[in-house]
């Protein structure tokens, strides 16, 4: 059986997984547990570009994009967190939020 990045048994290349999500939202813990398991997954930054579809510049195969409230946001990084720049971040968020294939609240969720 083959998991859903491994492609090679047919003959092509393994999936592009790609994570989007404003700060604290978990891409980086998420990308870690999944390189663990053996799958491959890449991390965009469209939250801090104001390029509106960066994300599609990694050609996903698979887009996921996690989303996070401003309080679990400012509990994870900083009581000060401005909320116009989660604001800003949401915005910027937009497009791949709307093109996701999976969107997972990280708001309540654990590492696990």
């Amino acid at each position: 059986m083959t998991g859903p990045t491994d492609r090679s048994v047919s003959g092509t290349a393994p999936l592009t997984i790609v994570l989007v999500g404003p700060c604290a939202s978990g891409k980086s813990t998420l990308a870690h547990e999944l390189e663990e398991a053996g799958i491959a997954v890449r991390i965009c930054g469209q939250e801090h570009s104001s390029i509106r579809d960066f994300w599609r510049k990694m050609n996903p195969d698979v887009l996921v994009a996690l989303s996070i409230d401003l309080p679990t946001l400012r509990s994870r990084r900083n009581e000060e967190w401005p909320e116009t720049l989660f604001a800003m971040q949401q915005r910027r968020l937009e497009s791949a939020f709307a093109c996701a294939d999976l969107v997972i609240d990280t708001s309540r969720e654990s590492p696990q």
